[in-house]
Formats: structure tokens, C-alpha cells, sequence
């Protein structure tokens, strides 16, 4: 009897990390969703320090779960954003195109990268993005070019009188450099790049915000369905169990987000995110330094 009972407290002792991990790792994905559904772009930089300093995985193994949630949840947000209209099939495959070609090389050289000089690189791009989402809530820039898309004007592309946007030389080149730029972003920290497609789609394609967002998830779909390719090509193991909560409590979030989203002021949204990311940033900063 008392080996009875001892065997229940050691299965208990085995069962009880692995439940708190895909407890976790669900919990970790909600936030990542809902971040993700309310932004639309920048949401998924929580996706590492919640894998590294909550769930407890390395770095590089952080950026290849968080590839796979990026390229799962954006893929469910595409097609609703699909659904509704709101995906220009033809401007995203450009972007992505171009995103898929550096995707495996940025995932190369976060094989090469030592994991504390990651996470602190990781931290700068996490101050960025909340720069970038600070200025957005008061951008007129982008308030312009949304503007700029019923008249079919813009600073660098143009549209044709159907609303087709007309791929010029210059227009090529800089949506095809933006595009090779958020590859490389994608495959070395295993962010989406929504934070650079959606201003860019907007400020230099005359994109409404709404389509901008929808395309934005359908380039990520594919940019981080090639990281994640180029991940398993070079012999690096995803921890599907991890993966697939994630996952799971990414994708019902992501619709919550939408809806939050939908019905709270963006300019607040993004400030309170901004000051999130912020804070983040601060404490892997504080971590990744007390190593060194």
C-alpha cells in the first residue's frame, strides 16, 4: 500500500510540470492572440519572453514556437480578414515572395548568435516596435494615406481608377525591400513583421488600414510558414506539445482581440501596448544583462 501510494506521488511529481507547462503555454498564447488581434501588427513580440522567462524554453527554441504560433494565428486572421474582403492577394504575395527569400537566412544566423546577445537584440526591436506603436496613435501620415486610397494617389505607389494598385519600378523595389527586411526579422526572432508590412502597406501602397491589417496576416502566414520550414531543415527541434497550446490560446484570442479592437479607441490601444512592450524590454534587459 505504501508503494502504491508512493508511485501516485512520483506520477503526480512527473504529471504536474508537464500540465503547468501546457497550462502555461495556453495562458502565454491568449496573450500573444489577443496582442495580435488588437494591433494587428506587433502583437506576436510577446510570443519569446513569455516562451523564455514564464514557460522556461532556450531562446532559439522560443523562436521556433514562435514561428509556428505567428504563422498559425495569422493564418486563421487572414482568412476571416479574406472573408470580409479585406486581403489584396496580389500585393501580399509580393511581399511575401520577397519575405520567404531571407526568411532561412535570418534563421541561419539566429543559429549563430549567442542566446544572450539575441534576447538583448531581441529587447532593442521590442523598443522599436513601441516607438513605432507610440507615434501610430497620433500619425497623420497614416491617416493621410488612408485617405489616399479612394483617390488612388500615394507618396511612392498608385492606383489605377478599379482601385488596382499599379506595380511601377519604384513601387517594386520598395515594397520588395520592405519585404526582404521582414523575412530576415522573421526567421532570426520569430516575429511576424506586421509592425513594418501594416505602415508600409498604408504609407507607400495607399492601403486602407482595415486591408492593410488583412494583408499583413496573409504575408505572415507565409513568411513564417518558410521560417519554419528552414527551422526543421536545419535540424532544429519544435516541441509540438508546447506548440500546439500555444497555438490553442492564440487563435480563439486573436478573434477576442478583433473584437476588442473594433470597439476601443486604436490611439489608447497602442499607447497602453507601447508601454507594455516597454516594460518587457526592460526586464530583458535587466535579465539577459545579469548573465553576462
Amino acid at each position: 500500500m505504501i508503494a502504491s501510494l508512493l508511485a501516485s506521488i512520483d506520477a503526480v511529481a512527473v504529471t504536474t510540470p508537464a500540465t503547468w507547462a501546457a497550462a502555461a503555454s495556453v495562458a502565454a498564447g491568449g496573450i500573444v492572440g489577443l496582442s495580435l488581434g488588437v494591433t494587428g501588427g506587433g502583437g506576436a513580440i510577446f510570443a519569446v519572453p513569455l516562451l523564455v522567462y514564464w514557460i522556461g524554453v532556450d531562446p532559439r527554441t522560443a523562436v521556433s514556437i514562435s514561428l509556428v504560433t505567428v504563422a498559425a494565428t495569422a493564418l486563421v486572421g487572414a482568412v476571416e480578414r479574406w472573408w470580409y474582403g479585406q486581403v489584396e492577394v496580389r500585393t501580399g504575395l509580393l511581399f511575401a515572395a520577397a519575405g520567404m527569400l531571407t526568411a532561412p537566412a535570418g534563421s541561419w544566423l539566429g543559429g549563430h548568435v549567442p542566446p544572450q546577445t539575441l534576447m538583448a537584440a531581441f529587447a532593442g526591436l521590442m523598443l522599436l516596435i513601441a516607438a513605432r506603436m507610440w507615434r501610430k496613435a497620433a500619425d497623420r501620415i497614416e491617416r493621410a494615406a488612408a485617405g489616399a486610397f479612394a483617390t488612388g494617389v500615394g507618396p511612392t505607389c498608385s492606383r489605377d481608377a478599379e482601385g488596382r494598385l499599379r506595380m511601377t519600378t519604384r513601387c517594386f523595389v520598395l515594397l520588395t525591400l520592405v519585404g526582404l527586411f521582414v523575412g530576415l526579422l522573421s526567421g532570426l526572432f520569430g516575429v511576424g513583421g506586421g509592425f513594418l508590412i501594416v505602415p508600409a502597406l498604408v504609407a507607400f501602397a495607399t492601403m486602407d488600414v482595415f486591408r492593410a491589417v488583412g494583408t499583413s496576416l496573409f504575408v505572415m502566414t507565409l513568411v513564417g510558414a518558410a521560417a519554419v520550414a528552414a527551422q526543421v531543415a536545419a535540424g532544429r527541434s519544435i516541441p509540438l506539445d508546447i506548440a500546439g497550446s500555444f497555438v490553442g490560446g492564440g487563435v480563439p484570442a486573436l478573434f477576442v482581440g478583433s473584437w476588442i479592437g473594433r470597439r476601443i479607441g486604436g490611439p489608447t490601444l497602442a499607447r497602453v501596448f507601447a508601454v507594455a512592450i516597454v516594460l518587457v524590454a526592460a526586464f530583458i534587459i535587466f535579465k539577459t544583462f545579469l548573465r553576462f
